[in-house]
């Protein structure tokens, strides 16, 4: 046992002594291992190994500028295209088809009569009624003569009087009857395929055919309820067709439905699109993206500048540093709006030009630590801006002008162009942002710094 014991000491005061052994190894400088290659660094001014070593290196990040773009605030739904006025005619009364005044796909107008019923019956009856109108009318003055010559009582001639109106009644029944026999078009529009003939004997009820005003298209959709705030009439939404690729319609908003849906919490939205030119039919679905409102020479930045901690927002900027090479980042806390795809918008906290860190942020140990950042392309970010305010611009076209315009069946003007790139319809916006031109210079500027 006693020699167990000694051994067992022996092996635990020989691990103590290996691992010091190693730690005061790793301590030590390592030297290079051939000497002529230390030679030639020590020449070249790099820091030689073993030798007293200099302040370490700054780390390196990769930047962007803060851009001034356009940005618009808008959400994206799906709907269905319906008619403004839709209806499918059918007899009130039952009768054989004598006439067909139209023909399939016509244009029809208001009051035009499109079917004849078989009327001779209800003629009969309405001749019937204006001959016991015009006796009932004689018997009457006959009465008012007498009774003014004391022949007669003055009850008879109150008898005449309502017989008067009692045949008055029956005329104008037998008229009704007669006019329901006559099928005309409630509104100006364009028929649909008809489903019956001359000869066919129709019971009340029965369809005819479909008339559909197709000069404006409601578009039909509906939005999650948090954006029931935003959402409101004369506002302009964007339309894609699946069945129209490559187009692009705008819609004027004209009403918001009072009441949520309880089963998806949703609420309905009626836009209108002026379909004068007869491209759109009803039951199209459509992509909606409603467009609540849009800012000019908005600050936005890469998702990736923004540093979440803590419930707040943070961004890297920098600052011009000792030398050429080198800049100073500065935490700083900022406020987030508008989100699209790979941009954020920045309302405080930055201006326009401002260098922040994009990729490297957890090199930076602490506030004011020196970088170094990577080259940019020349002029990358004046033509980024640029290349955002263009493809801003294109994402509402065609919302921004909504202008009155006499005869438009939506009320305003909808410019329904198609999305490939038209300069007519964007001259006019070109200069319309007086930050664009500007920001170019900010860029020279802090290009130089950057050497």
């Amino acid at each position: 046992m006693a020699l167990k014991s000694i051994h067992t000491a022996v092996a635990a005061v020989v691990i103590a002594a290996a691992s010091g052994a190693a730690w005061w190894y790793q301590q030590q400088p390592q030297g290079p291992k051939d000497p002529a290659a230390a030679g030639k660094a020590a020449s070249a001014g790099a820091p030689v190994a073993g030798a007293a070593t200099g302040p370490a290196r700054a780390p390196t990040v990769e930047v962007a500028r803060v851009e001034l773009q356009r940005l618009t605030d808008d959400a994206a739904a799906v709907g269905s295209l319906r008619s403004r006025q839709s209806v499918i005619l059918r007899p009130e009364v039952s009768g054989r088809v004598t006439r067909i005044n139209f023909r399939d796909a016509d244009r029809v107008r208001r009051g035009q009569l499109l079917v004849q019923l078989d009327d001779q019956l209800p003629v009969a009856q309405v001749n019937q009624a204006e001959a016991e109108l015009s006796i009932a009318r004689a018997n009457h003055k006959r009465n008012q003569e007498l009774v003014e010559e004391k022949f007669i009582a003055q009850r008879a001639v109150d008898e005449s009087a309502a017989n008067v109106q009692v045949a008055q009644a029956k005329l104008a029944l037998a008229q009704a009857t007669l006019a329901r026999l006559k099928i005309v078009a409630p509104f100006d529009g364009i028929a649909g395929i008809r489903n019956i003939s001359v000869g066919d004997y129709l019971k009340d009820g029965a369809d005819i055919v479909n008339i559909e005003d197709l000069d404006a298209m409601y578009v039909d959709f509906r939005l999650p309820e948090r954006f029931q705030t935003k959402v409101r009439p004369g506002q302009t939404a964007l339309v894609d067709l699946d069945a129209l690729p490559g187009r692009r319609f705008t819609a004027l908003i004209q009403a918001v439905d009072p009441l949520l849906d309880a089963n998806g919490r949703s609420v309905g939205v009626r836009g209108c699109i002026d379909n004068r030119a007869l491209e759109l039919r009803p039951g199209m679905f459509a992509r909606v993206t409603p467009v609540f409102g849009v800012r000019e020479g908005a600050r936005v930045v890469p998702e990736e500048a923004i540093v979440p901690q803590g419930g707040r927002q943070f961004v890297y900027r920098l600052a011009p540093g000792p030398d050429s090479d080198s800049r100073i980042a500065q935490r700083v806390e900022v406020k987030v709006g508008l989100r699209q795809p790979g941009k954020v918008e920045v309302t405080e906290g930055l201006e326009a030009g401002d260098l922040v860190v994009t990729a490297g942020q957890q090199r930076i140990q602490k506030d004011g630590t020196v970088v170094r950042v990577l080259d940019l392309p020349r002029g990358a970010g004046g033509e980024a801006q640029a290349g955002g305010e263009a493809g801003g611009r294109r994402s509402v076209a065609g919302a921004d002008v909504v202008a009155s315009e006499p005869g438009n069946p939506c009320g305003a003007l909808s410019l329904n162009a198609p999305r490939a790139p038209a300069a007519k319809p964007r001259a006019p916006q070109a200069p319309s942002p007086a930050p664009v031109p500007a920001a170019p210079r900010p860029e020279a500027k802090r290009a130089s710094l950057a050497g």
